[in-house]
């Protein structure tokens, strides 16, 4: 059995779902019972935890072989709280003898300080190892689906807003598909040890991207660079809260110090292109729902 977290999310939804084809027993974690039933058809066991939970989460993690692991970021949580709720999950996973965790983190997630949210996954990272789980922690660079959080803008207002001085700066970016199958194959052969895996793909620069998701869009997009100086309010006037507008500004601020750089114990290539994201995430954002 292998339970999985997040799979109402890009990642876990891949992860259980790869390991539900492979043929795997899979328990899905959710938080809404009435989110666990389409797990449930597709063949799944769900289970209603949450992660604040500590014996909730240990309960549904008990007698799994393994279990994929990640930390949401929560808009109106401050640094202390997602500390608890890194610490409420590796106390989780200590009390319920699971024997090995894939765990979502990122690059950067070595260092302890100056990372923005990246900082909470490396609090994670070294909770977890202090159980003795066998881990291996995923570290990955840019999503290519964070073009959803610019597509009204490149929809509406035929923008490509680029938080950062500089739009043609090459920067790895992978599929979060190729992530959930990367966790699945390491849940189905665990390797001997705990290990750091450092997920390396494509390299696309802002603008790169906006001409590409202008060609899927089928209309030109403008790509504009905001000032570093103007982060803050530009999404707080997106309507994101102010303790996440600034954990993204530190974030931002820390990919352009070129902060992010791999630190693992060796690398897993995804080799998804971006273009085949692109036109996904537009299919998923601009389709009509049924009646």
């Amino acid at each position: 059995m292998y339970t999985i977290t997040g799979v109402t999310g890009h990642v876990g939804a891949v992860t259980a779902q790869e390991l539900l084809d492979r043929g795997a027993p899979v328990r899905a974690v959710v938080r809404d019972a009435t989110k666990g039933l389409a797990w449930e058809q597709r063949g799944a066991q769900a289970v209603v935890a949450d992660f604040g939970d500590r014996a909730a989460l240990a309960e549904a993690l008990h007698g799994s072989d393994g279990a994929f692991i990640m930390l949401p970021t929560i808009p109106a949580f401050g640094d202390a709280e997602h500390r608890r709720l890194a610490d409420s999950i590796a106390g989780a996973v200590g009390d319920s003898g699971v024997a090995h965790v894939v765990m979502l983190s990122s690059i950067g997630a070595e260092l302890a300080e100056g990372t923005g949210p990246v900082r909470w996954l490396h609090h994670l990272e070294n909770r977890l190892r202090q159980t003795g789980v066998r881990l291996t922690a995923l570290r990955s660079p840019h999503f290519q689906e964070k073009v959803e959080t610019v597509l009204e803008a490149a929809l509406g207002a035929g923008i490509y807003p680029v938080f950062g001085e500089n739009a043609d700066v090459p920067t790895p970016m992978i599929a979060t598909r190729d992530i959930g199958k990367t966790a699945a194959a390491a849940l189905l052969a665990p390797p001997p040890t705990s290990e750091t895996v450092d997920l390396v793909g494509p390299e696309y620069t802002e603008r790169d991207v906006a001409e590409r998701l202008a060609a899927v869009l089928g209309k030109p997009l403008q790509v504009v660079t905001i000032p570093q100086a103007g982060w803050i309010e530009a999404m707080l006037d997106a309507g994101l809260p102010a303790p996440l507008a600034h954990e993204l500004a530190a974030l931002y601020d820390a990919d352009q110090r070129g902060l992010f750089h791999p630190h693992g114990d060796r690398d897993h290539a995804c080799t998804t292109e971006i273009d085949e994201t692109l036109r996904h995430v537009v299919q998923t954002a601009t389709r009509t729902p049924a009646t």
